[in-house]
């Protein structure tokens, strides 16, 4: 597999080890003739060490094999969270360092897919939007919806995000997984 292949969720094996991607960032070169570069953010799958590295385009990396099963959220510990698979009803722990980046978006009713490798899992992949409940923030002001100000909500699971001053606690909305910001009413 080529570097510029590479994107978040997808595994590849460097020097003996198994990675994880967790973001990929692209930076263009802007000389003529310049390789285009691919820095990887990935974790380890044994150590669940960070690893940094800048790939250029051309450059190949050995794909690791990687099973994708829709898991349901069973429950969240302080220290890991567990899922369970829609067709076999297998439950998979994974620790939260591990999806760090995901558990604010974690909620019951979303379809997950599970990353697994050899039986482990590796990590979860989201949907693109995720809904959700604003749990409090300022009251809704009357005559909101004409100006393009915001206000900081507090959603189910924690997380704090701008959304538009119409918006009143208790009102569903679509949150970006992707960026963390607000899409629309639900």
């Amino acid at each position: 597999m080529k570097a510029n292949q590479l994107k978040k969720g997808s595994a590849f094996e460097l020097d003996g080890n198994k990675y994880l991607v967790t973001s990929v960032q692209t930076q263009s070169p802007s000389a003529r003739g310049g390789n285009t570069l691919y820095k990887v953010t990935a974790r380890d799958v044994v150590s669940k060490q960070k690893f940094d590295k800048t790939f250029k385009g051309d450059e190949t990396v050995q794909e690791m094999e990687l099973v994708r099963r829709a898991v349901q959220l069973l429950y969240a510990e302080a220290d890991s969270t567990t899922f369970m698979d829609n067709e076999s009803y297998e439950q998979y722990t994974a620790d939260n360092h591990l999806i760090e980046s995901d558990r604010t978006y974690l909620c019951e009713g979303i379809d997950i897919m599970a990353l697994l490798s050899d039986g482990s899992l590796l990590g979860v992949e989201l949907p693109g939007t995720v809904v959700m409940t604003i749990t409090e923030c300022a009251p809704s002001i009357k005559g909101a919806s004409a100006s393009a100000r915001t206000k900081p909500a507090t959603l189910t699971t924690g997380l704090v995000v701008q959304v538009p001053e119409y918006l009143s606690p208790g009102e569903s909305i679509k949150i970006s997984t992707a960026t963390g910001e607000f899409v629309s009413r639900a």
